[in-house]
Order: C-alpha cells, then sequence, then structure tokens
C-alpha cells in the first residue's frame, strides 16, 4: 500500500475513532441485515437473541463493538507494517472458525465496514478512500484467513 492510501486510511480513521461504539453499531447493525444467520453466533451466558436490535442494545455485545473496533483502530495504527499483527489475526481468526464463523462471512463484514464508513465520512468517502480501505480490510483477512489453515 502506498503512501497515499495510508494516509486516506489514517485521516478517514480519525473522524470514526471519534465515536467508536456508534459508528461499531452502524456496522453491526449492517452486517445482521445483511447476513441474518450471523446473529445466532453471538450468546452470552447461554443468552440467544431474539433480534438484532437485542443484541446490539446487549452490554456483552457493545463490549464486542469496542473490541472489534479496537481492532480496525491497531490495523489502521499499523497500516505500514501489517505483518507485525499477523500472528494476532491468525489467532483472532480461529477464535472466530471456534464459534461458527464461516470465512465466506468476511466479505459480508467488509460490505459492513464500507458501509459504515460511507455512513460516517459522507461526501469524504471518496472512491480512493474506499480503494484504500478495501486494500487494507484484504490484508486483514487475508491474515485472519490463516487461523482456517489446515481444514
Amino acid at each position: 500500500m502506498e503512501r497515499p492510501e495510508r494516509e486516506l486510511i489514517r485521516q478517514s480513521w480519525r473522524e470514526v475513532s471519534r465515536s467508536p461504539l456508534e459508528h461499531g453499531t452502524v456496522l453491526f447493525a449492517r452486517l445482521f441485515d445483511l447476513e441474518p444467520d450471523l446473529l445466532p453466533l453471538f450468546q452470552y451466558n447461554c443468552r440467544q437473541f431474539s433480534s438484532p436490535e437485542d443484541c446490539l442494545s446487549s452490554p456483552e455485545f457493545l463490549d464486542h463493538i469496542r473490541k472489534v473496533m479496537l481492532v480496525i483502530d491497531a490495523a489502521v495504527t499499523n497500516v505500514e507494517d501489517l505483518s507485525s499483527l499477523e500472528e494476532y489475526l491468525a489467532s483472532l481468526g480461529r477464535k472466530h472458525r471456534a464459534v461458527g464463523v464461516k470465512l465466506s462471512s468476511f466479505s459480508t463484514v467488509g460490505e459492513s465496514l464500507l458501509y459504515m464508513l460511507e455512513k460516517c465520512l459522507g461526501p469524504a468517502f471518496t472512491p480512493a478512500t474506499r480503494a484504500a480501505w478495501s486494500q487494507l480490510y484484504g490484508a486483514v483477512v487475508q491474515a485472519m484467513s490463516r487461523g482456517w489453515d489446515g481444514d
């Protein structure tokens, strides 16, 4: 990734990271709209959520949103050297696989991420910014997908 793309990512993330919980909720609401079959994967204390809204308002899930936004923040912070996060991301991939997430769902997560960025940034979410984020997300998914290796 070239310097201009890295700068677009950092600049746009500064805006998003001002309200990570709000924007993370937008990401997950979109994810559940696009792939409702993911909702049953989120259970806390054996509690099954009856609706996406029920899930999105639970304290445990809000904690999950915070963690996801921290992972994105780490990727942005290390955009020059994502290889430094490879083991961590592969481990995160293994954790997702263990709870039943399918590798194919990561494309829906990517769509949801881009949707959230577009909603947050408005006109500042240019085609160049979209392309830079797509490239970053692709690299993150590639590292996380190592958690599915060996199947």
